[in-house]
């Protein structure tokens, strides 16, 4: 028996093995941030609808009146003058719109997520509330100018084409020597990008901000408080330093970025100046600025509750 026994015990099988459990899944920390900048492109299709619409206005009013102007003028010095002028007429004005642009979408950034109560969504991920601030403060200071960019060198490429066609149809030559060559605008543009995202970015961390603390009417709690200011200034001290400060800082980027020529134009990359601008205080006075602005909006999100 105790032989038998001992077959037995020795012949059945032995526990069952569980297998390992999976390793947690762990998010590098790229991830957390691309997603939510994809999920602002999602929500926010003005971010490149808007320099889509303006990039149509231009070409539909380059064609009709530049074309229509070039055709009527006789000679090609002046021609060859007035399709190089809409061209930097364009590119200003989709970058202004671009600012226009990424201001509004600061003023709603934060609040319009406490407005229609999806921040307790959001907050039941696992995305920090700095990873949050900054991925909304990246539209403007870095998605917006690279969708302006892309449209801006597309558009003026479909200006060239067609102010070539329009100057050969009249016999005279496609080249328009008061252009900058056409390898050189992309580089200008992508400078004047860089320059004016880096300029404008304590005015674009003061949006935020307002937008993660005003319950309504945030535009008007991010302009009067400035405003207020200006005018105790006045009233106080009879002076206007602030707001030419504010001033400075919506166009100063001009004189400290640029050797500007006679009538304020850009026609090379020797007017490029980025060692001036990057050794100019207002740079990164203005830089310190839009950090401590953005850290205050992810302390405020943080114990902000929905309206």
């Amino acid at each position: 028996m105790n032989t038998q026994s001992g077959a037995m015990s020795s012949s059945s099988p032995g526990p069952k093995e569980i297998p390992a459990a999976p390793p947690p899944l762990t998010l590098t920390p790229t991830r957390p941030m691309y997603w939510s900048i994809r999920r602002e492109l999602w929500e926010n299709r003005s971010i490149y609808i808007a320099p889509l619409i303006i990039a149509g206005v231009v070409l539909i009013g380059f064609l009709i009146a530049t074309i229509g102007r070039a055709i009527v003028i006789v000679d090609s010095a002046e021609k060859a003058a007035v399709l190089a002028e809409r061209t930097h007429f364009a590119a200003g004005l989709m970058v202004a719109a671009a600012f226009v642009v990424g201001a509004f979408y600061c003023l709603d950034a934060l609040h319009g997520e406490r407005r229609d109560r999806s921040i307790l969504f959001w907050k039941s991920l696992p995305v920090s509330d700095l990873t949050t601030v900054l991925s909304k403060a990246s539209i403007p200071l870095v998605i917006l100018p690279a969708i302006t960019f892309v449209i801006v060198v597309a558009t003026q490429l479909i200006m060239l084409l067609l102010s070539s066609a329009a100057l050969m149809l009249n016999g005279l030559s496609a080249a328009t020597p008061t252009q900058p060559p056409l390898v050189q605008q992309p580089l200008i543009l992508l400078y004047s990008l860089v320059v004016i995202a880096l300029w404008h970015a304590p005015i674009y961390g003061w949006l935020l901000l307002v937008s993660s603390w005003a319950r309504r009417t945030v535009f008007l709690w991010a302009v009067l408080p400035l405003v207020a200011v200006s005018i105790l200034e006045k009233v106080a001290f009879n002076t206007s330093y602030f707001p030419s400060m504010i001033g400075r800082r919506l166009a100063g980027f001009r004189t400290e970025a640029f050797a500007l020529g006679a009538h304020g134009t850009i026609d090379s990359v020797s007017q490029l100046t980025p060692g001036n601008f990057l050794s100019t205080p207002g740079l990164w006075i203005g830089l310190a600025f839009a950090a401590a602005f953005l850290a205050a909006a992810v302390r405020m999100r943080r114990y902000r509750e929905p309206i």
